[in-house]
């Protein structure tokens, strides 16, 4: 994600990011109240803990974590009207904001609400490794986390391979199913590790809830997929350079999230729902907007295998596209939806 605060910064631009949480809010709280054992999760201790992965630098990760915490003193409250003599005091909340050593936590730290009913730490670290102790964390959250794979797999970059994606930067688009192919290969590799140390960390009973992009806002990768061939076609930029590179995304179905959990076996689905948001940048056909916030969650990778230079001129070159994209948009018209995991400790 782009660090800082500046124009194209991921602090400024995340409205995507914003839509996929505001539109999982009912289904958070509802997963809490409905779901998550209360009774268990306190015998041990009246402290809380919750692990946000992939927070990236704000603001969008402080409003989930306002909403989770009143969602679990609202159920904390209907345990103790359900129980006599019960006297325990509310519990108190500790929340740890984790991404990558790369991600910019002063920016996060300064951003933190004043209001906050929460102790916040910071851990940097990737997620597909033990961030926790064991047994220790008692409800996670991630919101567009697992949307990013551990490493993109080599099958796409080899010309020999089945898989090469030559031209492209995605799997979005792609005619060759060995290209979706090798990114679910990858993704369920992922996705092991992931559970394995989630399960470590986690209490029994307790709870993780993860949110996914399925569809709408991703089939517009393909627009930055046809500015860096613009260049190549112009002349500016080596083809081999575009052929050597792919977006490190993948957005599983329902059927292969059911399939990656149900593999694993340690956690149970306690739902698992795909659901059509209100998004205002596609129902307005904002495209410039819609193209920015994209621009500030990928940018940072496209720089590192493009440099800064052509980085740049790509993502303004795509958003000039504004026009082309809103007309793709009203023509499509395809309502972004979100995939919506609950998973319980087993």
């Amino acid at each position: 994600m782009n660090a800082g605060d500046g124009v194209y910064s991921y602090s400024k631009n995340s409205h995507l990011q914003k839509e996929m949480i505001d539109g999982a809010k009912e289904m958070v709280i509802d997963a809490i109240i409905r779901k998550l054992n209360i009774k268990i999760i306190l015998s041990s201790s009246n402290t809380l803990r919750i692990a946000e992965l992939g927070c990236s630098v704000g603001p969008n990760t402080f409003s989930a974590m306002q909403y989770i915490v009143e969602a679990l003193k609202d159920k904390y409250l209907l345990y103790q009207d359900q129980v006599i003599n019960f006297t325990n005091n509310i519990p108190e909340f500790q929340i740890f904001f984790n991404d990558h050593v790369t991600n910019d936590f002063n920016i996060l730290f300064r951003s933190l609400p004043f209001d906050r009913s929460y102790y916040a730490y910071g851990i940097p670290g990737s997620f597909y490794g033990r961030l926790f102790p064991s047994r220790s964390i008692h409800f996670v959250h991630s919101s567009s986390g697992i949307n990013w794979l551990s490493k993109i797999p080599k099958e796409l970059v080899d010309e020999k391979s089945p898989a090469w994606n030559k031209g492209l930067i995605h799997y979005v688009g792609a005619s060759n199913v060995e290209v979706v192919n090798a990114y679910f290969a990858q993704f369920e590799k992922d996705m092991e590790v992931f559970f394995n140390v989630r399960a470590e960390e986690i209490v029994q009973g307790g709870m993780m809830v993860l949110i996914t992009a399925f569809s709408g806002y991703i089939r517009l990768m393909r627009f930055f997929g046809s500015s860096l061939m613009d260049l190549v076609n112009e002349g500016k930029l080596d083809e081999s350079l575009v052929d050597s590179f792919n977006l490190p995304l993948y957005y599983p179905s329902p059927q292969e999230m059911t399939k990656v959990v149900e593999k694993n076996g340690l956690f149970s689905i306690e739902r698992m729902e795909l659901i059509n948001i209100k998004s205002n940048l596609v129902d307005e056909a904002d495209a410039k907007t819609l193209m920015t916030s994209l621009r500030s969650s990928i940018e940072g990778v496209i720089i590192s295998h493009f440099g800064s230079k052509i980085a740049e001129e790509a993502c303004a070159r795509t958003i000039l596209k504004s026009e082309e994209i809103s007309e793709w948009m009203k023509v499509n018209n395809e309502k972004p939806s979100i995939l919506f995991v609950a998973l319980k400790r087993k």
